[in-house]
């Protein structure tokens, strides 16, 4: 498995963990609260779920809304299939949430975890905060030393976009600190002391401290009737 199809995976169950959804639900969640999944087709989402049904951690049920039970036998379609977590799925993903690895770190990896925080233990968040900084600090060491030997040789606008880079890495630096010293001190993202993981806005999908895309206007062309 590769490590986008993992990040994938990751994110619908903890998506489903939240509540049952069909297809089109997904795809809009993914796009608007994690910037990692911006731009992914439903030819990569279908396969995803296949495989997380035939793991046994997900299981399709019909779609049981009225507007599904009026729509189908007037488009000759079946009704929009819902996936919903098992409680072995379950499992899975808290054993996913446990994990602190290198690939927790990772840019991509590190946005999906981050969007699932406020179902991370207090300790497991501080563990992926600061294997991040590292991984930064050492990211941005790296780029230092090649501005330093390479500055000479490159021109004007090279030169300023490798300071953009540097940067971009130094916010995120100073961000993951101040996220860390909440941690330390028991605050979670409002301000309030709590041992509980910090609450997140799961009915508009925005995520705090995540980039916040616009909607998807686009509608679901298998109308959910894949298999």
């Amino acid at each position: 498995m590769s490590r986008r199809s993992g990040i994938l995976e990751f994110a619908v169950l903890g998506l489903l963990r939240e509540s049952p959804m069909h297809g089109y639900e997904l795809r809009k969640r993914l796009n608007t609260s994690l910037g990692v999944f911006r731009a992914f087709s439903y030819g990569t989402l279908y396969p995803c779920l296949k495989t997380l049904v035939a793991n046994g951690w997900l299981i399709e049920e019909p779609g049981n809304t009225a507007e599904d039970a009026l729509a189908a036998p007037l488009t000759g379609r079946r009704a929009k299939i819902v996936y919903r977590l098992t409680a072995e799925g379950k499992e899975h993903f808290e054993e996913l949430l446990s994990q602190t690895g290198p690939d927790a770190y990772e840019d991509e990896h590190f946005a999906a975890r981050f969007a699932f925080f406020g179902q991370t233990s207090r300790d497991v968040r501080m563990r992926v905060l600061e294997g991040r900084r590292s991984r930064l600090e050492e990211r941005l060491e790296k780029m230092r030393a090649s501005l330093a030997r390479t500055r000479e040789r490159l021109d004007d606008y090279t030169l300023e976009l490798q300071r953009h880079g540097m940067e971009s890495v130094e916010r995120e630096v100073r961000w993951l600190n101040e996220l860390i010293e909440s941690e330390r001190a028991g605050r979670d993202l409002k301000g309030s002391a709590s041992g509980e993981p910090a609450r997140q806005d799961t009915t508009s999908g925005a995520t705090d401290g995540l980039p916040r895309p616009g909607d998807d206007p686009g509608t679901d062309p298998s109308d959910d009737t894949a298999t």
